[in-house]
């Protein structure tokens, strides 16, 4: 599922192991590169008093939104709205934010984890309710091997926004990954809540059932 347009949610490895329509949740929460510029090797951008305490943000359409993904049945449409939930999502409201993210993206692309990470730490400090500095920082602890962190900042998106389904869909991941089978079952039922008709999901939780029922025989 590439509507998340490069998390690559919410873990590399992780979204390998995920269906192919999950991995785009994941995948969505990177900053689109557009006209930004690159990154200075060791610099970061200076924030204004506002952009470092912002104001209260304009509401955004997004619970509409989620109310129409939750009702929707096509798989097609569904992807749809949920391309323009992340969209919403990925928008921080804050120039010196998304270039910051922008700049993660691109150390990341470039392996330069260290600085993406410190990119992305600044962003969790200049902007903690933006659910997507949270998101972004747990794929990329993921990536260094840290999946105690990993969890942590999901743990941190789902505080801010508890719908945001490749949040969910990275933790789930994650939970297969260490065996804790009925756990990831638990997250991917919680996923199939907010988004019913990703079928990649669907599968994963009968696949989990079965072999959950079948370890109880």
């Amino acid at each position: 599922m590439r509507y998340f347009r490069s998390i690559i949610l919410i873990l590399p490895a992780v979204l390998a192991a995920l269906p192919a329509l999950s991995q785009a949740a994941m995948a969505q929460s990177v900053v689109p590169e557009t006209t930004l510029p690159d990154p200075p090797k060791n610099a970061a951008p200076q924030s204004t008093p506002a952009e470092t305490a912002p104001a209260a943000k304009a509401a955004k359409p997004i619970d509409p939104l989620f109310e129409a993904l939750k009702r929707e049945r096509n798989p097609d449409k569904a992807r749809g709205i949920a391309t323009q939930i992340m969209t919403d999502l990925n928008d921080s409201g804050s120039a010196t934010v998304n270039l910051l993210m922008q700049w993660a993206a691109t150390a990341i692309k470039e392996k330069r984890n260290a600085a993406a990470l410190d990119f992305l730490d600044q962003v969790t400090v200049l902007d903690p309710a933006y659910p997507e500095g949270w998101n972004r920082r747990a794929t990329l602890h993921y990536t260094m091997g840290n999946t105690r962190k990993s969890m942590a900042d999901i743990a941190e998106v789902l505080k801010r926004e508890p719908r945001h389904f490749g949040a969910i869909a990275g933790m789930a991941g994650i939970l297969m990954q260490s065996g804790k089978d009925e756990l990831a079952l638990k997250a991917w039922e919680d996923y199939l809540a907010i988004y019913p008709a990703d079928r990649d999901a669907q599968e994963a939780v009968t696949k989990l059932s079965e072999k959950i029922a079948g370890n109880r025989t």
